[in-house]
């Protein structure tokens, strides 16, 4: 069944040259002209990703991913301004998973879409995939169904974090480089810088630390990478 693509800028032509370019791509898309408008049918009926320009009139593409984030982990792909590092960044502790700057090839928010969509594909394939569920003391990770426990209670990951925190829990005690951590949650064709990772960090512990205080099972080792410790 084709993937479901939630478009939201208030750029009409963005809309619809971005439409075609993914209907031609074999994708459903739904098209919104504001943040406002996508969140109510998107709390009615969620898509597979969600492309979002961050700056737009009213409610921005920022409030609309954090009101999202309140009930869904939908994959979400950010448009931004050229070299806009603050939006980049604030992006990034909310929650993406990637980004596209304008002006951009139609080309190459394809792949992206696709990359995404890929990483996001945790349906289970045969009955090997509960032998993969990852328990590391207080941590429950299950692959197949993209669910995540921490002493029992639900942790609410995007698919990103899900990624980078099953690469560490999976050897906990051995480090991983930030370049190792890409290669889990990134294809190889997407580059993101060091900060793009650390920002992930950052939020997987603020999610952890929300439901308990004392987590600190996520070290970083300075100068060489993060570990998961089950101390």
């Amino acid at each position: 069944m084709a993937a479901t693509i939630a478009l939201v800028d208030d750029d009409r032509n963005i809309l619809a040259s971005v439409t075609m370019a993914l209907e031609a791509e074999g994708f459903k898309v739904a098209a919104y002209s504001s943040g406002a408008d996508a969140l109510r049918a998107l709390a009615a009926q969620p898509a597979d990703l969600a492309i979002i320009d961050i700056k737009m009139p009213n409610m921005d593409g920022m409030e609309l991913l954090s009101r999202l984030r309140r009930t869904s982990d939908m994959p979400a792909i950010f448009l931004t301004s050229k070299d806009d590092e603050l939006d980049e960044v604030l992006g990034l502790k909310m929650g993406a998973d990637d980004y596209i700057r304008k002006p951009f090839s139609q080309r190459l928010l394809i792949e992206r879409v696709r990359a995404v969509l890929r990483r996001a594909d945790t349906s289970p394939t045969d009955d090997r995939d509960a032998a993969k569920s990852i328990v590391r003391g207080s941590l429950v990770l299950d692959p197949a169904r993209h669910a995540c426990t921490w002493k029992g209670t639900a942790v609410s990951l995007t698919v990103t974090e899900f990624l980078i925190l099953q690469s560490l829990a999976s050897r906990p005690g051995l480090v991983k480089t930030r370049d190792q951590l890409m290669d889990s949650a990134y294809d190889d064709d997407v580059y993101v810088d060091d900060r793009t990772i650390d920002s992930h960090i950052k939020r997987l512990r603020k999610k952890f630390k929300a439901i308990d205080d004392s987590f600190t099972s996520i070290e970083t080792l300075y100068g060489l990478g993060y570990r998961y410790s089950e101390a």
